[in-house]
């Protein structure tokens, strides 16, 4: 009885705003770290352009970044951070104010705390600074838009025009435009495909014209120019020379892993549809929305990087279906029965295990883990 009062009162809104809190300057913090460092992943990927042998995929980023470097004189590390930082931190700000008014519980917070949810950020440090962050906010801006009967004709309009710029600056957009679509379906209840087709043509037309006319990454001046311009990456985008499926092959061992991740993950997700009304209709979008990513998983090697995107996307259309409140701290009340068991063991489990951006897709290194034994094992080192 004394643990029922006592979880009662625990406040999963603001444990909400703390891990939200958290996550943000983590993410902010090692983005810096890896900037500085000039990172072959985290700040090349923004820096790869059309002056090197002309149009390709993402190159967009770093043709505007180089412009506003001959514009200010700055470093590029400082100026490509700046804008990482408003992504991320815009991303953060509107997730925040989109659960604002809801109503949260144990369950939509066990999400948070999926391995490859909010914690896959603070268990997995090369999750930062990418650019699905761009998709991230342009879908979470997209929801509150949405949650708030805001997203008029003009702004769908523009949201099209976002979906074509952020194709351009990172291909990966195509994959996830079915959350746009299913999000409509969650707020408005009702399928509307001439809708759905704008989106999907916004992503797809420009994501086309990469794969028709597209350049390499590096076309052999990438490096050179960079070097040019202050930024000396010694591993990387740039110096990506691997054929994905063949590596895939040849680490089958170690991608099966993957499978156990994915199967607990369906299991969460799957547990949390079972009490949402509607729940056939929206597990079938969900698992097309997966189907319509599958080509990313046959052609790259960062399964566990796709998987995360997914997760997020969904913890960002779950908040549509919070029920709403006056006050900013509103929760439901922990009441010990199976279901609390049952989520409670799902939270336990995915502080447990961590999912790898590629290669092993599960280990018993989780946040417990990186809590509790990895600091232990480097005062033993030490």
């Amino acid at each position: 009885m004394r643990l029922e009062k006592i979880l009662q009162h625990f406040n999963i809104k603001i444990f909400i705003y703390i891990l939200i809190a958290v996550t943000a300057i983590y993410t902010l913090a090692f983005t810096l770290i890896y900037n500085l460092k000039d990172d072959g992943y985290i700040l090349a990927d923004w820096l790869i352009n059309y002056q090197d042998g002309g149009f390709k995929r993402r190159g967009l980023s770093g043709s505007f970044f180089f412009m506003l470097q001959d514009f200010t004189g700055l470093r590029l590390n400082y100026i490509v951070y700046f804008f990482q930082f408003l992504i991320i931190l815009t991303f953060f700000w509107l997730y925040t104010k989109l659960i604002r008014y809801k109503v949260t519980d144990l369950l939509y917070l066990s999400l948070l705390l999926s391995s490859i949810g909010f914690i896959g950020l603070l268990n997995t440090v090369t999750y930062v600074g990418k650019k699905e962050f761009i998709v991230f906010l342009l879908f979470t801006y997209f929801a509150w838009l949405l949650d708030n009967d805001k997203l008029t004709r003009f702004k769908e309009y523009l949201f099209c025009l976002f979906l074509i710029i952020s194709t351009l600056l990172h291909e990966v957009t195509l994959f996830y435009v079915p959350y746009f679509a299913i999000a409509l379906y969650v707020k408005n209840g009702r399928f509307e495909f001439k809708r759905y087709i704008k989106y999907f043509l916004s992503a797809g037309i420009p994501a086309a014209i990469i794969i028709l006319f597209g350049k390499n990454v590096n076309e052999g001046l990438s490096l050179q120019i960079l070097a040019e311009r202050g930024v000396h990456p010694t591993y990387g985008i740039f110096f990506w020379n691997i054929n994905e499926r063949q590596y895939i092959k040849e680490h089958s061992g170690e991608y099966i892993l993957y499978f156990i991740s994915l199967a607990i993950s369906v299991f969460h997700l799957g547990y949390y549809l079972k009490y949402l009304n509607n729940r056939k209709v929206l597990s079938i979008l969900l698992m097309g929305a997966f189907l319509f990513s599958f080509p990313l998983f046959y052609l790259a090697i960062d399964w566990g990087r796709w998987m995360y995107i997914h997760m997020m996307l969904i913890i960002v259309l779950f908040a549509l279906l919070l029920k709403k409140s006056d006050s900013a701290y509103s929760f439901e009340p922990i009441v010990i029965n199976k279901k609390f068991y049952i989520t409670l063991l799902i939270i336990i489990l995915s502080l447990i295990y961590r999912v790898e951006m590629s290669g092993k897709g599960f280990t018993f290194e989780g946040i417990l883990y990186r809590v509790f034994v990895a600091p232990l094992e480097l005062l033993n080192k030490m």
